[in-house]
């Protein structure tokens, strides 16, 4: 209690005269092809606050899957950092939150006016009655189908609007030596299954699945395991040694036809590779999903304990301000999920997305922490382990009602 009485009567002056000294350690899995966004970010902090030494500890690892287990084992031993990266939704909320990890930020979003420039719909993502928890830098939307537009028109095929569709020109892909889709290791196949699902069940009863309105076990979600194994049968078999830039690679390279990815894959494909949006590569909603929006938004918080407090607060400020955010995401590939931000900083995917976010049907990502908290997903691993190796639906499906059932989520 004694440390959140100091928190409230840390004066933004304090921040904004510099006079800051001390250490940051920023936890996240932004390293490698992802680590010049948040290195830009860095910068404009160290140049803020040239007193504050920062820590980048970042882990390998896509999709946090290495990181969150590291970040599991420093939080329960008592060693936090001074802030993590985590998913809006369920990944804060049902797992730090629920166990009293986070500190409310709450006033930090009176100061700076945050409700009135971030959608509410993100805002409650971040919140309970209690508080708000941590601070959005970006949206992300993860149901984004990435090819190269020479190659389709080499090979004589169109981007598929169905899966129906896919699974009829793959045989034509395949006959000319080319892998329809390509994959990459675990999380990649939990993110295709996602899109997957979402173009079988559709946003309503997506959403029912996670709310207890439909059982796992039901017909709609076997059809999408049963779509999801013939999808599989037109995927790289060395998948599950692939990162998902490596997958991304099979495309550019002309090894792919596709790639079901999220747009992050904008951000290493124009930052990293140095291709252009629209001319190098191309993208679509993932078959069946167009006008559907599946979003996850990457956010940093405040944990209980957090070792260099005013120089954490500081930095979530500056986070959440329009520069901080119009500095990050046109080299992330995703986009602020500010309402105010300038678009004539991003290149023409940014801006695509941009306008996505506001006029499609907005759901949450499962593979990256909106409807399920952590317990889940690290079990659903499992699940999709035991369907890769097994192709059985029903198993896949059974397997599925349990760990929701232990993670609490399931029928009513």
């Amino acid at each position: 209690m004694a440390v959140l009485v100091v928190a409230l009567a840390a004066p933004a002056a304090v921040w904004a005269q510099g006079r800051l000294s001390g250490e940051l350690e920023i936890f996240s899995w932004w390293a490698g092809d992802e680590g010049p966004a948040l290195e830009a970010l860095i910068d404009r902090y160290e140049q803020l606050y040239p007193g504050v030494k920062v820590i980048n500890a970042t882990v390998t690892g896509g999709s946090g899957v290495n990181a969150k287990a590291v970040l599991k084992t420093r939080m329960l031993g008592g060693d936090p950092p001074d802030t993590f990266q985590v998913h809006a939704g369920q990944e804060l909320i049902g797992t730090w939150v629920l166990a009293n990890r986070m500190e409310d930020l709450g006033f930090l979003y009176d100061q700076e006016g945050w409700q009135k420039v971030l959608p509410q719909q993100l805002i409650d993502l971040l919140s309970t009655d209690k508080g708000i928890w941590s601070v959005p830098v970006n949206i992300h939307r993860s149901n984004v189908l990435w090819y190269i537009p020479d190659n389709l028109k080499k090979w004589g095929v169109s981007v598929p609007k169905t899966w129906d569709e896919f699974l009829q020109i793959a045989a034509k892909l395949q006959a000319q030596g080319v892998v329809p889709l390509s994959l990459g290791e675990n999380w990649t196949a939990n993110h295709l299954w996602e899109n997957v699902a979402i173009a079988v069940l559709g946003p309503q009863k997506w959403q029912a699945l996670w709310d207890g309105r439909l059982a796992w076990t039901s017909p709609e979600v076997l059809k999408a395991w049963e779509t999801f194994g013939k999808v599989l049968q037109y995927t790289n078999r060395d998948a599950a040694s692939l990162s998902w830039q490596q997958a991304t690679d099979m495309v550019v390279h002309g090894e792919a036809a596709f790639n079901v990815m999220g747009d992050w894959a904008a951000g290493y494909m124009s930052t990293t590779l140095g291709l252009e949006a629209g001319k190098g590569f191309g993208w679509a909603a993932s078959p069946g999903t167009s006008g559907i929006f599946v979003m996850l938004s990457d956010s940093f918080g405040l944990p209980v304990g957090s070792p260099n407090r005013e120089a954490t607060l500081a930095w979530l400020e500056m986070l959440g301000s329009r520069e901080a955010q119009d500095i990050f995401n046109p080299l992330k590939g995703s986009i602020s999920p500010r309402l105010d931000s300038d678009l004539s900083k991003y290149n023409t995917y940014g801006r695509s997305a941009a306008q996505d976010w506001r006029n499609s049907t907005i759901v949450g990502s499962l593979a990256h922490g909106v409807v399920a908290n952590e317990r889940f997903m690290n079990d659903f691993a499992t699940v999709m382990e035991i369907f890769l190796s097994t192709r059985d639906p029903q198993a896949a499906a059974n397997a599925a009602q349990a760990v929701a059932a232990q993670a609490g989520i399931g029928v009513r």
